[in-house]
């Protein structure tokens, strides 16, 4: 972790704010902060964050549509959701719209700032030197030190879930994974069982790397057990 390392907070509740705040900047990290949805867009649109804590509820335009209009913009800043509701539906729909992880209010500073560290922990770039190691299934192209896959030399763009999710995939290359092994091995963290993670952001990666969604040639369901990536045939 650099002190370069960039956060914007976002939540309409100023003690909040200010909590937040004061731990991440304790932290280490460098701090920016809004109160509004719009407020938020416009400072992540324009300003590079290396992480966006963006809660859900926001007067006007909301976390979610906040997060799906930076996602529409290919602005891929990991986000960690902050939602009052505990409710299934509501943690779905923000993994769907492109956020990497979620927290439910109450939560501890402490917890927080845990989390965005796991996040970056996962980010951290190796510097390259010499030729890009990667590693290439049929079409597609992965290259792990840069966080950047193409298919048919074509880039293609991903959140650092949907990254991860993929690299590790294809680094267990034939080999059927549960969604409690992703889970675990790409969350990093217990999930309680919250499998439907996994399924969304598979769901996302064939969008982007499926000729045919329905159907599969590179992850394919295994039934009663989880996914494989395999070589199209």
């Amino acid at each position: 972790m650099t002190m370069e390392q960039k956060i914007l907070i976002v939540d309409d509740e100023e003690s909040i704010v200010t909590l937040l705040k004061y731990n991440i900047d304790q932290a280490g990290y460098e701090t920016d902060v809004a109160y509004n949805g719009t407020d938020a867009l416009e400072k992540a649109s324009n300003t590079s964050f290396d992480l966006i804590v963006l809660d859900v509820m926001l007067p006007g335009m909301d976390g979610m549509e906040v997060c799906k209009k930076l996602r529409q913009l290919q602005i891929n800043t990991p986000i960690l959701m902050l939602t009052a509701k505990d409710d299934e539906f509501d943690k779905v729909l923000g993994l769907e719209l492109g956020a990497d992880d979620y927290l439910t209010k109450p939560f501890s500073p402490r917890e927080v700032v845990a989390r965005i560290k796991a996040i970056l922990r996962r980010l951290v770039r190796e510097p390259v030197g010499g030729e890009k190691n990667f590693i290439q299934v049929a079409d597609l192209s992965i290259y792990p030190e840069q966080y950047e896959a193409t298919i048919k030399g074509e880039p293609l763009t991903f959140t650092p879930k949907e990254f991860e999710l993929l690299l590790y995939l294809a680094q267990n290359l034939g080999r059927v994974l549960s969604r409690d092994q992703l889970l675990s091995a790409v969350w990093n963290y217990d999930f309680a069982g919250d499998t439907r993670i996994v399924d969304v952001h598979v769901s996302h990666l064939r969008e982007k790397i499926e000729p045919e969604t329905k159907k599969p040639v590179y992850i394919k369901t295994i039934r009663g057990l989880g996914y494989k990536m395999e070589e199209p045939k």
